[in-house]
């Protein structure tokens, strides 16, 4: 094997990742309302793939040209766009297929053409009083800016003005952010039909009531079509600009960044395209692709189930940690013994509630926690607010830097700031990825602390939505180092050492390479070696390399990931010992753990870090080791069902096909559906981890 194909292309690999979301659309046995939204997600995530992945692709062709050396870069840019086209046909399949099998179900999903008389005079009167009012004709001409004017990933209708043998166009934004994109039409025979209509098409229906008053015409079509941004963006350095204004200025960049994608409704004509295509200045480079007649299926996570209860997800009830009940408050708790929490299969209200105690809690002096991503509606800035009303030392890092929730971050941080809190940033280009908080509380003449180190962001939504850890602590070896990474976060350049964390950028990369050199020193000795790891992604090419070299030294290597791998399996010489599997289901698996056999005393690890370069050398980042055995047996018992998933796993080959994993037993085993019951039996035995 040559050494140019020790790796996969990134890019490649992370389409992949989204076609095992799309066979979760295909796949019949999850409920079928529940596979429309593996549609949304599906789609969402190309959206973020273009803006961030495929954009950089674009800007590494510049600047290779300039350089005289695209060919390669050209070359994956062709079998990005052909993968994608590849699966932009068969999402279109799966959603014809998916219209069906909700017509089976008297779930009818109708566009103008299909509404009654009776329909078509409710729907006038709902266009009037609902959507007239968000509606506004662009008129496009020789002056029109399309670049500056279009919003990144809105759907819009692109309409031809037909009069004779003039032909004008206009574009009209669908305002699914102040409508709901799906509206349901009143019953009609018999009852239990379900109709549902998309905005799209009440607007395509009602187009004569916005032009009719200033236009002529003989004919008015419409078209949809989308424009997708480059996402990235040049931070300003203006030495007398506070960080909050610098970032405010950067995020305009975004707003009117280049296209990269121009999305259109096949049926489009080829001169509308023509014209579209020029006024967003799009070239060969750029992805424009004829899809079909609706966008945006981000809005399909809305989905409303207008059937029977049996076309979504079983609900569950999370469960309650039983050790939280025998004290009087959360400090008490975690004072007697280290606690883990397993997101979403654990209640979330744990960690909220442990932060609302801290806020009024007369013994607590000060309160330390970053935040990335939060909550809109966010009870967590609720608590840490109330804890500086009442007189705490509260100090909130804030990431500034947090893709796509920057705007978001920076009202949080005025909002913050107002309240008296003692908000403080990342150094530009250093993002703080760590899930950390530190609350300071005086027990009998003596400051104690109590610390979170979770693998997941302080978000309540999220908690319901993604598998991730949290551990509560008062073991001091811990909660004295991440005090120390608070005092890292707001002196980065002064030297810091760490023992028992790892912690990105100061020594994660060292501890990492430390650990993998034991393992293939133990393999070589004859002790036992094997490293199991469960990440998002893994494609740091020094790390990928060092899993090589443990491989052909014997070491066992179970690797379950979600998203990105860039290491190949099955190559003779570089990985005979390495399976890679993912998980995509009714959760994100989103929870990192590292586990070293370390000769049969197993280290375990939760972090906050992925195996990327940038996770590693350049984000704040926190790993710590689990400590108390039982916590370490649990994670290991929870890792053994996940990597004996029958049903939801899939196998990442070095042709990154995505075939299921399969099994001759008929006990077959879903690995999130297994982990809760695993769970529930622990909270309802007489002995408890």
């Amino acid at each position: 094997m040559s050494k140019s194909r020790l790796y996969h292309e990134k890019e490649l690999s992370w389409l992949a990742f989204n076609e095992r979301v799309l066979q979760e659309a295909e796949d019949k046995r999850n409920p079928l309302i529940e596979r429309m939204r593996f549609l949304d997600i599906y789609s969402n995530n190309l959206d973020e793939f273009y803006k961030v992945r495929f954009a950089d692709v674009k800007r590494r062709i510049l600047i290779n040209e300039e350089r005289g050396s695209a060919i390669v870069t050209r070359h994956l840019l062709k079998h990005i766009q052909s993968k994608v086209a590849k699966q932009e046909q068969e999402f279109d399949m799966l959603y014809n297929s998916l219209l069906l099998e909700m017509a089976h179900n008297q779930i009818f999903l109708i566009n103008e053409r299909q509404i009654s008389p009776r329909q078509q005079i409710w729907l006038r009167q709902y266009f009037q009083e609902h959507l007239r009012q968000y509606i506004t004709p662009i008129i496009i001409n020789s002056d029109t800016n399309l670049v500056e004017f279009l919003k990144d990933d809105y759907t819009y209708l692109a309409v031809e003005i037909i009069n004779g043998d003039n032909v004008q166009y206009a574009l009209l934004e669908i305002p699914s952010d102040k409508v709901a994109r799906f509206v349901n039409l009143p019953p009609e025979m018999p009852k239990r039909r379900k109709c549902i209509v998309l905005i799209d098409n009440i607007i395509r229906y009602t187009l004569d009531e916005l032009f009719k008053s200033f236009f002529d015409y003989d004919q008015l079509n419409a078209y949809s079509m989308k424009m997708t941004r480059d996402a990235e963006y040049d931070i300003a350095t203006e030495m007398e600009s506070s960080l909050i204004e610098i970032m405010s200025s950067t995020l305009k960049q975004r707003l009117t960044a280049e296209p990269v994608r121009f999305v259109y409704q096949r049926e489009m004509p080829n001169e509308m395209v023509s014209v579209l295509r020029a006024k967003l200045g799009l070239s060969n480079n750029d992805s424009v692709i004829a899809g079909g007649r609706y966008h945006n299926f981000k809005d399909f996570i809305e989905f409303s189930n207008a059937g029977n209860k049996n076309l979504l997800n079983k609900p569950f009830i999370r469960l309650r940690h039983r050790w939280f009940d025998n004290f009087r408050n959360g400090f008490d708790t975690i004072r007697d013994r280290d606690i883990l929490l397993y997101y979403p299969y654990y209640t979330f209200e744990h960690t909220l509630e442990l932060l609302r105690q801290s806020s009024f809690d007369p013994n607590v002096l000060s309160i330390k926690i970053n935040i990335y991503r939060v909550a809109k509606d966010s009870r967590i800035i609720d608590s840490v607010i109330h804890a500086a009303h009442n007189g705490k030392k509260v100090t909130v890092v804030v990431e500034l830097q947090a893709r796509f929730d920057e705007e978001a971050n920076i009202y949080w941080a005025k909002r913050l700031t107002a309240a008296g809190v003692h908000v403080i940033f990342s150094a530009p280009g250093l993002k703080i990825h760590a899930k950390l908080f530190l609350i300071s509380r005086m027990e009998k003449g003596q400051i104690m602390r109590y610390a979170h180190v979770g693998t997941g962001n302080f978000n309540e939504k999220t908690a319901r939505l993604y598998t991730d850890y949290s551990l509560l602590t008062a073991n001091a070896d811990i909660t004295n180092e991440v005090r120390r990474v608070f005092s890292f976060i707001e002196n980065p350049y002064r030297p810091v050492t760490f023992d028992n964390l790892m912690v990105s950028p100061q020594n994660t990369r060292i501890k990492i390479n430390a650990l993998i050199d034991q393992e293939i020193s133990n393999a070589q000795s004859g002790l036992s070696s094997g490293i199991i790891l469960k990440i998002n992604n893994l494609v740091d090419k020094e790390i990928t390399d060092k899993l090589y070299d443990a491989s052909n030294a014997g070491v066992k290597i179970r690797l379950l990931i979600r998203g990105m791998c860039s290491l190949v399996t099955g190559q003779p010489g570089y990985s005979e010992n390495i399976q890679v599997t993912s998980i995509i289901d009714r959760f994100l698996e989103h929870d990192r753990v590292y586990v070293f056999v370390n000769a049969g005393n197993e280290k375990v690890f939760i972090s906050s870090a992925d195996w990327m370069t940038r996770n590693i050398d350049y984000r704040i980042e926190v790993a710590v080791q689990l400590i108390d055995s039982r916590l370490k047996q649990l994670v290991l018992k929870i890792l053994d069902l996940q990597f004996n998933d029958t049903v939801k796993a899939r196998y990442v080959d070095k042709d990154l096909k995505n075939n299921y994993v399969t099994s001759d037993s008929k006990c077959k085993i879903r690995a999130q559906l297994a982990v809760y019951e695993y769970l529930k039996s622990l909270e309802t035995s007489k002995t408890m981890l």
